[in-house]
């Protein structure tokens, strides 16, 4: 019990005196104590309910015979962040909350974990953490935000809806009354964004490889079976402790490669690649971008879920969920059923007694949506560490695209042109200068991703970044390309007019210009000043690797 540091001898009555300060009994002392990571605030809708969830998990602590001990962690809004100097913090924060915990969780020698996250980079964060610390633990997430409704159509509608009639605002295909109708309207819960975005491609995959117990990756926010979900998650953390059940020993290379499998057949955000790399290095699993291709080249893409078809996460819960999924794949055995959960059970335990509800939702593999999975990562001159498109996402005439490059060295820059109508059908966006180190923090493209696909562009023209993009995101992007501009990669060289080939089925991406000119270019480059020089994303700056390797600090 690791906690007996801190609270057993007579040399620890200063610390017994410091929790009783607190509140806590001697009882209370005596028994296992299991921190409560708890990323609650008022400003991101995932995480406005929180504190009932926590809540929650510490009377199911409590049920089990532990201590819950609460403390706080912090949380981005990406959708709040977007667009301008706030999304450099973003990708950033999972580091920040990752420490935070390790710092709290060695501090006070907490026994067991359970993680209360939510939304975007908090899920990763937080499964990195518990990696690093290798203390029992459990996740529970607050919960997917349930669909809104269109106000003319009655079609479900989410956050992504409203970034794209932006766009059609601004080619006059809808009025600024109808948009306001939208935005009243979209999102009409707490929750994380209702369709398979980041957080929830985090939630599921949490789910899938065996961190979170089932249920933690679609039981929407507003459910009371979502609060007696956060109850079992409290007392599994007592469990997994009295059995020293710790997340070394789920979080195997076994378990990336379901947690991978599932993504591919849900049509994960292309984020997961960044996170599930970051978490399998906190882990020491070994993870390249090779392994994607060769498990999406396997795995059908069985669920069309937001934005690449109309389904949303309440739908897939009501259809049966992840473990209905995961029985769905291992028909062809493509998923590895003796892995352990946190559940203290095996995956093939997990899933006996599982159905599938709606075969339309989660459908049969001889019937997927795609027969490859919902991510691919394309390699070439341009991107010779690669980079990554969510092709199931992509429109069958975008798979293969060959155009000019249209060259800009921000995100704004790039907006303001695709606003202006400045972009022709065919052209190939290119936004450079946001990777981790350029960005600096790697921010998300989601605006002119977006209004492209308001403007109806999103059948003619390919934008790619040394960014990243929202899990939202539809159409022919391709970001994550790597070595990144700041690093001196090729994208940093590409010039106006340049050709640029796109063939998402042979996974490649090509610079068409000679070899010898391309490098002469990089020979003649030098980087440009760091746009950042001072405070935490300065260092960021300097100290983050590759987005190949996850856009990890070491």
């Amino acid at each position: 019990m690791k906690s007996l540091s801190v609270k057993q001898g007579i040399e620890r009555a200063p610390h017994r005196s410091l929790l009783k300060a607190c509140g806590f009994t001697d009882s209370e002392i005596q028994k296992p104590l299991i921190g409560i990571a708890n990323s609650a605030n008022a400003i991101i809708p995932g995480h406005v309910h929180l504190n009932t969830i926590l809540d929650a998990v510490k009377a199911g602590v409590y049920m089990a015979g532990g201590t819950p001990i609460e403390f706080g962690v912090i949380g981005v809004c990406d959708g709040i962040a977007m667009n301008h100097i706030g999304m450099k913090y973003s990708l950033s924060s999972r580091e920040l909350i990752a420490d935070s915990i390790e710092v709290m969780a060695t501090a006070h020698a907490f026994d067991a974990m359970v993680m209360v996250p939510n939304c975007d980079k908090i899920v990763p964060g937080m499964l990195m953490a518990a990696a690093r610390l290798d203390i029992p633990t459990v996740v529970v997430s607050g919960g997917p935000m349930l669909a809104g409704i269109h106000p003319e159509t009655g079609e479900k509608t989410d956050l992504i809806t409203v970034f794209e009639a932006v766009g059609a605002v601004r080619t006059g295909k809808m009025t600024e009354e109808q948009l306001t109708q939208l935005e009243n309207t979209a999102c009409p819960t707490c929750g994380s964004c209702a369709g398979m975005f980041t957080a929830n491609s985090m939630n599921c995959l949490t789910e899938a490889i065996g961190m979170g117990l089932p249920g933690n990756g679609t039981i929407p926010a507003v459910m009371s079976a979502r609060i007696r979900l956060a109850k079992e998650a409290g007392m599994q953390a007592v469990r997994l402790f009295e059995s020293q059940i710790t997340p070394k020993k789920i979080l195997t290379a076994q378990a990336f490669e379901n947690a991978l499998t599932v993504d591919m057949a849900l049509g994960c955000s292309t984020n997961t690649v960044l996170h599930l790399c970051a978490i399998a290095h906190e882990a020491g699993i070994p993870l390249d971008l090779n392994q994607i291709n060769v498990i999406s080249d396997r795995t059908p893409h069985i669920c069309a879920l937001s934005p690449g078809g109309k389904n949303r996460i309440e739908d897939l819960n009501r259809a049966g969920g992840i473990q209905a999924v995961i029985k769905e794949l291992c028909r062809k055995n493509l998923i590895r059923q003796d892995c352990l959960t946190v559940t203290g059970k095996t995956v093939a335990d997990n899933i006996q007694s599982v159905r599938t509800i709606d075969s339309e939702v989660i459908r049969p593999m001889e019937n997927p949506h795609h027969p490859q999975g919902g991510l691919a990562v394309l390699f070439g001159n341009l991107a010779p560490e690669g980079c990554v498109v969510k092709q199931a996402a992509v429109l069958e005439q975008m798979l293969r695209h060959q155009g000019p490059a249209r060259v800009f060295d921000s995100e704004e820059a790039a907006s303001d042109a695709i606003m202006a109508g400045r972009i022709q059908k065919g052209d190939v966006v290119l936004i450079r200068y946001e990777g981790p180190m350029g960005g600096p923090g790697m921010r998300e493209m989601l605006t002119p991703t977006s209004t492209i696909c308001g403007m109806k562009l999103d059948a003619h023209v390919a934008l790619l970044t040394d960014g990243r993009f929202s899990g939202g995101t539809r159409g022919a992007s391709i970001g994550h390309i790597s070595p990144e501009a700041m690093q001196g990669g090729p994208v940093a060289i590409v010039e106006e007019g340049d050709i640029i080939a796109i063939d998402i089925p042979a996974k490649t991406i090509t610079l068409k210009v000679p070899e010898t000119e391309i490098r002469r270019r990089l020979d003649a480059w030098t980087p440009p000043e760091p746009r950042i020089k001072h405070g935490y994303m300065a260092r960021y700056g300097r100290m983050v690797s590759s987005a190949s390797q996850g856009a990890i600090v070491r």
